[in-house]
């Protein structure tokens, strides 16, 4: 930011204040855009919560939740599944408040990660998107024609990198916990 600011300086002075200017209108303008998106998002969670849908969500992904993360807790569970199909929805900033919790509860209280944190982490990195709601806010917002194009190519990359981020840290849990539990 600095160095363009520099280069306009010297370059077109007379068009600093105002690129300065819309690029503020600008970034107003997406704020509000993705709040409306958010607003909607957090509102269908929150009714799946009050609904008991996110029970009933928790208890679905409850097979695959206690294969990748060896938890039989209950509210660790619904956290992680709320967590996970926020980031399926493409929320992932609503998606933090729910994995933060579930992080928390995944901790042994030793002082290091454990293999259960690492695959949260993992999964919150790599999630697979079933519906990129902030792209294609972004590219509704920046005018796209079609900005729902996106969903099928983001949905194989999604399910590729989720595949191969879930596979290589359960290598890593077999591989350094083994050695680790071998040691003690």
């Amino acid at each position: 930011m600095i160095a363009s600011s520099v280069a306009l300086l010297f370059t077109a002075p007379d068009l600093m204040v105002t690129e300065m200017t819309d690029a503020s209108m600008g970034v107003i303008e997406l704020c509000v855009e993705l709040c409306a998106v958010y607003a909607v998002w957090l509102g269908v969670l929150e009714i799946l919560d009050k609904t008991g849908l996110s029970a009933k969500l928790a208890k679905l992904l409850r097979p695959l939740i206690k294969f990748l993360f060896k938890t039989d807790d209950p509210e660790t569970t619904k956290l992680i599944a709320v967590n996970m199909s926020s980031n399926m929805l493409g929320l992932g900033n609503a998606a933090t408040p729910c994995g933060i919790k579930a992080m928390k509860r995944l901790d042994d209280k030793s002082g290091k990660i454990n293999a259960a944190m690492i695959m949260l982490l993992v999964v919150n990195a790599t999630s697979i998107q079933l519906l990129p709601t902030t792209t294609i806010g972004l590219r509704s917002q920046a005018g796209s024609m079609t900005p729902t194009d996106i969903i099928i190519p983001t949905l194989l990359a999604t399910t590729l990198t989720a595949a191969f981020g879930i596979g290589l840290a359960k290598l890593c849990e077999k591989i350094f916990w083994r050695k680790k539990g071998a040691k003690k």
